[in-house]
């Protein structure tokens, strides 16, 4: 079994500030791939998750952990890395795991109209990302970006509900990219 106190930062401060610095940016700029390559978590979680896990999580953050992530490898890395604690779906801060894993979508919060901040991130694990397939416009895309997400019913429903809604950030290997629920989201043609 894997030592649960490796994996974690090198350098927690400079490391946990580059990581922040590229889930911000990926957030600001829908479609934009960055790289955070300083985590080295269990399998199956991708480098770029398990940075976003030691930057974002701590005591007071709820983590789901869907089945395709639920093991207990995980469960202690996490716990001794970040202290977050386990939850359901239904009050997750954070939910981890492969699309298909994490459904059903509306098992997550989405806010509330006084307070649309109170809902779930979901941290995608996929296989590769790249810039080209469904095409996105909004809020920090200057004309357009294109992004290969797993499905585009689901973001374009999540983006209906706007402020409510889920965000999402997908992570492949040491890429992470992200799409907030301002994104619009359409086939290209």
């Amino acid at each position: 079994m894997r030592d649960v106190m490796t994996g974690g930062f090198a350098n927690p401060a400079f490391d946990a500030s580059h990581a922040f610095r590229a889930v911000l940016q990926a957030m600001a700029r829908p479609g934009r791939i960055e790289t955070v390559a300083s985590a080295t978590p269990p399998a199956p979680i991708s480098p770029a998750a398990g940075a976003m896990l030691l930057t974002l999580c701590d005591p007071e953050t709820g983590l789901y952990l869907a089945p395709s992530h639920d093991t207990d490898a995980i469960r202690s890395w996490v716990t001794f890395h970040t202290g977050a604690p386990f939850v359901p779906a239904n009050r997750a801060d954070f939910a981890l795991g492969t699309w298909e894993a994490l459904a059903p979508l509306s098992a997550y919060r989405i806010g509330t109209p006084e307070y649309p901040d109170r809902s779930t991130t979901l941290i995608v694990e996929q296989d590769r990302l790249a810039a080209t397939g469904t095409r996105l416009t909004g809020p920090g895309i200057e004309v357009e970006a294109a992004l290969n997400l797993p499905e585009i019913a689901a973001f374009q429903a999540n983006r209906a509900q706007f402020p409510l809604g889920f965000d999402c950030v997908f992570c492949a290997g040491e890429q992470l990219a992200a799409l907030p629920r301002s994104t619009f989201v359409t086939e290209v043609d």
